[in-house]
């Protein structure tokens, strides 16, 4: 049985930040032990006991399990309990907060016979984990959602394997999942761009649509896209926007936040993204400390990424350079090499330059 972490299992993580080293496992029996030294040849894995059962590469209970497993619950990605449903539940039930946020929580017989999800199956990445652990234990993995057990793909699965924001994320999950397990026929469009995505997404379940322009009868239909708008349509539409445009980003020292704001939003409305689509943003190193670049990546939620002198000089023979960006940043060009790195090469439109600002979008993939 292949045992390697897959990519699905890895995407499956992916929207709660999950990752297989972000993985506690729970053992309350020697059994429980023995079970979990099986996965551990399998998976990076933080495993805790108790005192009299504790062994090299395990940790022991901070106190009892249940202060335990409540600490892990803010601290880790999923929660593996090799125990009993109902001790689980009642441990975790005051925790329990939203399927969007929640970690993943799977629960084990201590004989390693079934596997069960019990929390954020799909945005946490429950499910994908339970049916992993099982492949690896050889048992029966336990799974109640509908779309699962009716065999198609959710929403919200879908736009984790994309990374994807929706607009009302939540309300788009209900109605579209509860579409798809009442036979109700939702269809799937991806835009040019996106289209060699669509091979390593689970999609069962969606009508796969090739073109706006000629739809087949349907109740409704999910656009995969990066556009900040599309073709009016007669029928209810659902945009998942990937996350996946890059912004590299110059400014001179104390720009407000304001101003990086209006900018980066007019250059995604002059490159017809919308603005869910922005992924990251990065900059010089010599910008680490420019408040409003921090607060920028803080507004849009995103990561901000910086790079050397060093590694930006190495591309700057391709694009304009400025003796004042040199002279005082020490190259030449800073939004264009940095979207380049960021991008891989895929630069996407011309470079903005207002008020001391540039900005460089790229597309990755």
């Amino acid at each position: 049985m292949n045992t390697t972490i897959p990519n699905s299992m890895m995407r499956g993580l992916a929207m709660n930040i999950v990752k297989p080293e972000s993985i506690a496992v729970f053992c309350l029996t020697p059994g429980g032990v023995r079970l979990a030294r099986r996965l551990q040849t399998h998976l990076p894995l933080t495993c805790f006991t108790s005192e009299k059962l504790l062994e090299p590469g395990f940790l022991p209970f901070n106190g009892s399990f249940g202060d335990t497993l409540r600490e892990a619950f803010k601290q880790y990605s999923a929660l593996v309990v090799v125990g009993a449903i109902g001790l689980t539940v009642r441990v975790i039930a005051p925790l329990v907060n939203d399927k969007m946020s929640d970690p993943a929580v799977v629960v084990i017989d201590e004989r390693g016979q079934h596997v069960i999800s019990l929390l954020s199956g799909h945005v946490g990445g429950g499910n994908t984990l339970t049916r992993y652990l099982a492949g690896i234990l050889g048992a029966d993995p336990v799974i109640t959602t509908a779309t699962d057990v009716n065999q198609m793909a959710a929403l919200d699965t879908l736009a984790t394997q994309l990374d994807g924001e929706m607009q009302d994320f939540r309300h788009a999950v209900k109605v579209v999942n509860q579409m798809l397990v009442s036979e109700q026929k939702v269809g799937l469009w991806w835009d040019t761009p996106l289209l060699a995505e669509r091979e390593r997404c689970d999609t069962r379940g969606f009508v796969p649509v090739d073109s706006l322009d000629q739809l087949p009868k349907l109740d409704a239909i999910v656009c995969v896209t990066l556009r900040d708008s599309l073709p009016p349509l007669p029928l209810p539409v659902y945009k998942l926007v990937p996350r996946r445009v890059v912004a590299g980003i110059g400014c001179r020292r104390a720009t407000s936040l304001q101003t990086l704001v209006e900018l980066l939003q007019q250059q995604m409305a002059e490159n017809h993204f919308d603005v869910m689509a922005l992924r990251a943003i990065g900059s010089v190193t010599i910008k680490k400390d420019e408040p409003a670049l921090h607060q920028l990546a803080q507004c849009w939620r995103v990561p901000f990424e910086l790079f050397s002198v060093g590694e930006l000089s190495r591309h700057e023979q391709r694009f304009p350079a400025s003796d004042f960006v040199r002279q005082t940043v020490g190259v030449g060009s800073v939004s264009q090499p940095v979207a380049w790195l960021m991008s891989d090469g895929k630069l996407v439109g011309n470079t903005l330059r207002q008020q001391g600002v540039t900005i460089t979008l790229g597309v990755s993939h």
